[in-house]
């Protein structure tokens, strides 16, 4: 049987760069990855390093858990 993550998360990511009108490829940029990463991370179809996590937290300042909604599934 295959493993099932025990954790979860929801992005919040693009409410963030909408409130600063900051453009995906924007965030991109200052935290040195991809536009689609951002993407991929808007739509919660990746899980980021800490230290991306950390850095997008950083560009908004704001802590990790005002990012992401985390939550433990069964």
């Amino acid at each position: 049987m295959a493993k099932k993550d025990k954790y979860k998360f929801d992005s919040k990511i693009h409410m963030f760069r909408a409130a600063r009108r900051m453009s995906q490829q924007e965030l991109a940029d200052l935290v040195g990855v991809s536009r689609q990463t951002i993407i991929q991370l808007e739509r919660n179809r990746y899980n980021p390093s800490m230290l991306l996590v950390y850095s997008i937290a950083k560009v908004f300042d704001v802590t990790i858990e005002e990012l992401f909604d985390f939550e433990e599934v069964e």
